[in-house]
């Protein structure tokens, strides 16, 4: 349901430096055309990207980026396009779903075209997130997402296909597939949250706001349906200024500290979904699907699962293979998953994501005894304190088809070693220092906090081992 607010006259001068972030979110505002226009350019580049691959033939052994259209685009959408929007997502919040997205802009077109139906009960189900995630995760490696066309149009193309049917079918002029259905919504929520630029509300501003004479209520239209006047996190925000200036500047775009959304909103409201998400998400599933591949453990497995059937009578399963867009399947190509590899590639992903689940949810557990009784709301705000490690942790994973593609075509950098190491290192550090930021809010004892900080020191270790194991061992 639209939201109605206030005209918007001009709103009370800032101090200069507030006022210049302010003036960019009132930009934004004024030139919606001309965003609209850049995002209609994006669906095309995408559209284009998506399906003219299909229609060519695989690139031979020869080929390079720069002249076949099908590594082009591969580099396009794993080497560049999805790495960077996650780092977007933690520079400037989730302005690539308000400006950019292809899919926000598609569905948003087909609700105020569609049937306008109230949205059912079971899209509005906060598991959908962690669900959606998961499983387009394991699907693409399943179906090799990151090295054919084919099941990028299968994915992609189906994910976008489904955000136009919901657009079809639920909401006025919104955007119901990107706030419930979205594979990555949840992902984008938890790294928006490092931002350091959100539109800041000013509750005594909008609550002492007085309509002038002669001046009518306007609609404010936020796409997503984030309930502005309570809005507290910039997690949900769409960041597309259509709310700047509203009630007299109550609501402006403004600069925070990228530990604040954390450390002092996200503990307001428990959020067991964000913690699943987190731990067996991007710490679990989105580690193992970019480990597995790599594993000398996959390899044993396979060995030791190949001579249990042979031995059995049971060889003629090493030969089951199934059609591509179940289980990879190109023979001329030499790349063809049989159903044993199928089943232990979901089985070390689903492993992993367990082993180091439990092990992160054991770390919060007693981070939440040290400072006090077990409390499940402590619980889900200390797993917040591991949203950087967690991000940068699948940047890096997307980021190393990069370096492969760019190394395959004679480029080395000798220096990305150190740069994960950096990464890697300094966001355990910051998870951990957030740890420490949360820890004052439920003690002032520093040796129960030091306790704390102790207890997440297993969670950040756990995953850091996977990633040296990946980056430097395998």
């Amino acid at each position: 349901m639209t939201t109605l607010l206030a005209g918007r006259p001009k709103p009370p001068p800032l101090a200069p430096a507030r006022d210049r972030v302010a003036a960019v979110g009132d930009m934004l505002l004024r030139h919606r055309r001309k965003i609209v226009g850049l995002q209609w350019v994006i669906v095309a580049v995408y559209v284009f990207l998506v399906v003219v691959p299909v229609l060519l033939p695989l690139p031979a052994r020869a080929d390079h980026v720069w002249n076949n259209m099908t590594l082009f685009a591969q580099f396009v959408f794993w080497g560049i396009w999805w790495p960077f929007v996650l780092v977007s997502m933690v520079l400037v919040g989730r302005a690539w779903c308000g400006f950019l997205c292809p899919e926000g802009t598609l569905t948003e077109v087909a609700s105020r075209h569609g049937l306008k139906r109230a949205i059912p009960r079971w899209v509005m189900w906060n598991g959908w997130p962690f669900v959606a995630f998961a499983l387009t995760t394991v699907y693409g490696q399943m179906t090799s997402v990151y090295q054919y066309p084919a099941p990028v149009l299968l994915i992609l193309g189906g994910s976008t296909v489904a955000a136009i049917i919901a657009g079809l079918l639920w909401g006025e002029n919104k955007r119901v597939w990107c706030r419930f259905l979205c594979p990555v919504n949840g992902v984008f929520r938890v790294l928006a949250k490092l931002a350091p630029l959100h539109f800041a509300v000013d509750s005594e501003q909008w609550n002492s706001y007085q309509l002038p004479p002669g001046e009518k209520f306007q609609p404010v239209h936020c796409a997503p349906m984030v309930a502005i006047r309570t809005m507290k996190s910039g997690s949900r925000c769409h960041m597309c200024g259509n709310c700047s200036g509203f009630r007299g500047g109550a609501v402006r775009l403004a600069l925070r500290s990228p530990n604040d959304d954390i450390v002092h909103v996200s503990g307001l409201k428990a959020e067991p979904w964000e913690t699943v998400l987190i731990v067996f998400g991007l710490m679990g599933i989105a580690v193992g699907a970019f480990l597995w591949s790599s594993s000398p453990w996959m390899v044993l497995a396979k060995m030791r699962s190949a001579a249990f059937l042979i031995d059995n009578g049971l060889d003629g399963l090493l030969q089951v293979t199934l059609p591509w867009w179940i289980l990879t399947h190109y023979p001329e190509r030499n790349d063809v998953l049989t159903l044993l590899d199928g089943t232990l590639l979901i089985g070390f992903i689903a492993g992993f994501a367990i082993l180091n689940g439990l092990i992160v949810s054991a770390s919060l557990a007693l981070a939440s005894l040290a400072t006090g009784r077990f409390s499940a709301a402590r619980f889900h705000h200390y797993a917040q304190a591991l949203i950087p490690l967690a991000g940068v942790g699948v940047f890096l994973g997307l980021s190393a088809l990069t370096v492969t593609l760019l190394a395959q075509d004679g480029i080395s950098m000798p220096w990305v070693g150190i740069l994960r190491a950096v990464l890697l290192a300094g966001s355990a550090l910051w998870a951990l220092w957030l740890g420490w930021r949360i820890s004052s809010l439920y003690s002032a004892s520093p040796a129960r906090r030091l306790l704390a900080l102790a207890a997440l020191v297993p969670a950040c270790a756990s995953t850091l081992a996977a990633w040296y194991l990946l980056f430097w061992v395998w």
